[in-house]
This record gives C-alpha cells, sequence and structure tokens, in this order.
C-alpha cells in the first residue's frame, strides 16, 4: 500500500490494473471501503480521504460539492489515471455523479450504495441544523449527532448482530472534526440535482431496505433514469451499505466490475 499526500488530501493506492476509485460519504473516511478489499482485486484500488476527512488537512472553508470533484479530478491527474472506475456512498455517490457530468471521459462505471441525487428539501433543512448545532456545541454536538445517526441510519440487525460494524459506524461518525463535519453538511444543503439522464457510465445502485437516507423506492426511480442501470436492494441493512453487509456488496461490485472491467 502506497500513501500519497496531494494537496493536503491523504490517497492510499494498491494493487495494479484497471483503476477503481471510492469515495466515501458523510462521516466517513477511506476506511468505509476496507471490508471491501476482496473486491478490487486485479485492479488499481485507490481510497481518498476528502478534504478535512480522515488524514486529509480539515481546512475546509465553504466547502461545495464542486470543490470534492475538483479534488477528485487533481488526484487522478497526479497518479497518472484517465480512466477509472468509481464506487462511492452516501454524499459521496452525489460528487462521482457531478464528476461523471463535469469529466465523462474519466468515469468508465459507477457502483453507487446508498446513492441519492440530492437531499430532499426536508432532509436539507436537517441538515442545516444539523450543522449550526455542531458548530455551537463542538464535539458535544458532534457526540449528539453520531447518537442520532445510529438510531436511524442502522439497521436493527446490524445492532443486534453486528457490533463491530456498529461499533465501526460510531468511530466514524465520532472522529468526524466539528467544523468538518458542519461544513460538509451545509455542501450537501446547498447542493444543486444532477441531471442524471445525462450520465453515460453504466451503474449499479445498491441500498439497504432499510435506508432511511436512500430509501429503496426512491434509488429505483433513480435508477430508472439513468444509462445501463441496475438496481440492488439487500436486506435488513441500513444506510451504512459496505459495512453492514460487506460480503453482499463484495459480490455485487465484482459481478459489476467483472462485466464492464
Amino acid at each position: 500500500m502506497t500513501l500519497h499526500v496531494i494537496q493536503g488530501v491523504a490517497v492510499e493506492e494498491s494493487g495494479s490494473g484497471p483503476a477503481v476509485v471510492c469515495v466515501h460519504g458523510l462521516g466517513g473516511t477511506s476506511n468505509t471501503w476496507s471490508a471491501m478489499q476482496s473486491a478490487f482485486e486485479g485492479f488499481r484500488w485507490v481510497r481518498v480521504d476528502l478534504p478535512g476527512c480522515g488524514r486529509s488537512e480539515v481546512d475546509v472553508n465553504n466547502i461545495r460539492v464542486e470543490d470534492m470533484v475538483a479534488c477528485l479530478q487533481k488526484a487522478c491527474q497526479h497518479l497518472g489515471i484517465t480512466q477509472a472506475h468509481w464506487i462511492a456512498h452516501s454524499m459521496g455517490t452525489i460528487v462521482c455523479q457531478q464528476l461523471a457530468l463535469a469529466h465523462p471521459a474519466l468515469v468508465k462505471s459507477l457502483v453507487l450504495f446508498g446513492p441519492l441525487i440530492s437531499p430532499a428539501d426536508a432532509a436539507k433543512e436537517g441538515l442545516r441544523k444539523r450543522a449550526l448545532d455542531i458548530q455551537q456545541e463542538s464535539l458535544a454536538g458532534m457526540q449528539a449527532v453520531a447518537d442520532q445517526l445510529l438510531v436511524t441510519a442502522v439497521s436493527g440487525h446490524t445492532k443486534a448482530n453486528h457490533p463491530a460494524a456498529y461499533a465501526f459506524v460510531r468511530e466514524s461518525l465520532m472522529r468526524q472534526t466539528p467544523k468538518a463535519y458542519a461544513d460538509y453538511c451545509l455542501a450537501l444543503a446547498n447542493v444543486q440535482a444532477a441531471s442524471v439522464e445525462q450520465i453515460q457510465a453504466p451503474s449499479l445502485l445498491v441500498t439497504g431496505d432499510e435506508d432511511k437516507v436512500a430509501a429503496p423506492d426512491a434509488v429505483r426511480a433513480m435508477s430508472r433514469r439513468m444509462h445501463q442501470s441496475r438496481c440492488v436492494v439487500l436486506n435488513r441493512c441500513g444506510h451504512w451499505t459496505p459495512i453492514e453487509k460487506p460480503h453482499e456488496c463484495v459480490r455485487e461490485t465484482r459481478e459489476f466490475l467483472k462485466r464492464h472491467a
């Protein structure tokens, strides 16, 4: 494994072959993908810590989704990647949709876990309130957000049967810096929906039957709007798909990459 630091952004790289770039979601880091490592055998596997997340620098004043897209494009340029399969979770799926529209030649395919085009209006208001609470209460606010999300974003089956996965999600959330997390909430609250009909890359959309962020009906509707798209709904799974159901996510991803490599 090689660690790159590209303009303050930490990027892990391992393996060889066609490039696969993984983009985490809100509250995540490059470790979101650790349990899915076996899906990327035979590929050049690249994992990014977005600015202010994981080991990347934390100065992310007023970050926008467009800035995240630019960050990924610059990382690929630095690594000599001209085309890649893109794997993303939650917020990362929004970023990758925007990337596919802004830099279509860079996107060979998309695998999107817990995908959404943009948060609904009510969710955007919730994100603004979450950001304000964290800005006012700092670490205490971040802990309150983490406790709330553990109630709503993880399935009952995961809580009861996979305590290590539950603990991973809590740790991932608790390790976010309050300022960066609040800035990312605001970025999501201000994002404009992508014209997904214009994305030409084939796509796989995966969600959980208990996902309240990327609800199955909404993901199915999103898939119908996209080019060469397939939707999979995993049983007894919440929003943290790659953590809650890693074996199923590995299976679906490997089959998809095999078809489109």
